[in-house]
């Protein structure tokens, strides 16, 4: 490791406390929360944050965007956007020195560095899925041509719990795009006291920008230098490899149709070295993918009848599974 990138790192700690005090201006009670959002920017993923209207989603991702200095677009989805509403599209020019007719392109709002994806669940599939090439391969193709998108690059997307009226719930292939899967809850008493107290009178204090694109770029890059240990990646793939119906995952033959597949390893490891980064820590733990199990899995396995049946969650049989990956490991 050079020594660039371990200077790097040692400063990740301050960082991140300096971005979380400054989001403390206008975001109450969510620390939890906003690791994972740091996490996954720091780590070159994207997030999805799943919670019912009114609990500050959209205030958060955009309170982001104003403490890093990066080019911010923000998208409404609704049912009638077509797929060319995000990625752009080629309009007829008209060169008035030459008279000439020819196409030009336009670049939608995912020509940007971050991308606020607001109430994603509102639009049609076919429009969702015109994020997918941008969210993999951060580029977008239209009529043929590939325009490659500026680095860094996030999609944070917001949606409503799908079983509310007039929303089309995410296809597996996009939800597999998202590193994270959040889910936003209520506030806590004080915190919501807070909230009704100190936003309901004069304005809020403006955000200050605390970090660069270019220092994100060099976070990004020193993440990825730190080692991951052999028993910790081995840990990861059998956690993954817990998640799928066969007979030797018990609690997923019994509670799941289908599991997760290998994307959610990379991102258990990376979501791990973005942890021990933020602890100041040399090198990732089997603690540091526990704490990302949920996030990283959630949104990627799906349960089946029995469990809906008996109103089991993925939080409840993560032990399990948790459980089964140590023992796999051992062996």
């Amino acid at each position: 490791m050079g020594q660039e990138i371990v200077t790097t790192l040692a400063g990740v700690p301050d960082m991140v406390g300096r971005i979380k005090k400054e989001l403390a201006k206008q975001i109450y009670g969510q620390d939890e929360l906003i690791d994972f959002l740091l996490a996954g920017i720091f780590a070159q993923g994207h997030c999805l944050l799943t919670g019912v209207p009114g609990l500050a989603k959209t205030l958060l991702v955009g309170s982001i965007a104003a403490i890093a200095d990066l080019e911010f677009k923000r998208v409404q989805f609704t049912p009638d956007m077509m797929p060319s509403d995000i990625t752009g599209s080629e309009i007829l020019d008209l060169d008035r020195a030459t008279g000439e007719r020819n196409f030009k392109f336009m670049p939608g709002p995912v020509f940007s560095q971050l991308l606020l994806a607001d109430e994603i669940n509102r639009t049609t599939p076919k429009t969702q899925a015109a994020l997918l090439e941008a969210m993999q391969e951060r580029s977008v193709t239209v009529a043929g041509k590939t325009y490659r998108l500026k680095a860094p690059f996030f999609v944070l997307a917001t949606e409503n719990p799908i079983e509310q009226e007039g929303t089309y719930p995410l296809p597996e292939a996009q939800l597999d795009r998202f590193m994270f899967g959040l889910t936003v809850d209520y506030p806590d008493f004080e915190n919501e006291l807070r909230i009704v107290r100190e936003t309901t009178g004069e304005e809020q204090p403006p955000l200050n920008k605390i970090i660069t694109a270019e220092e994100i770029l060099s976070i990004q890059q020193a993440v990825r230098a730190i080692p991951v240990p052999e028993s910790v990646a081995r840990f990861a793939t059998a956690l993954v490899r817990a998640t799928r119906p066969a007979p030797e995952n018990p609690t997923a033959a019994t509670y799941f149709r289908w599991g997760a597949g290998p994307r959610a390893g990379q991102n258990l490891i990376l979501a791990s070295k973005v942890f021990a980064a933020f602890d100041g820590r040399p090198n990732a733990a089997v603690e540091d993918v526990q704490s990302a199990a949920i996030a990283v899995l959630g949104h990627r396995v799906v349960l089946n009848y029995r469990a809906e049946a008996e109103k089991v969650s993925i939080a409840e049989l993560l032990p399990d599974l948790i459980g089964h990956a140590k023992e796999t490991v051992a062996r």
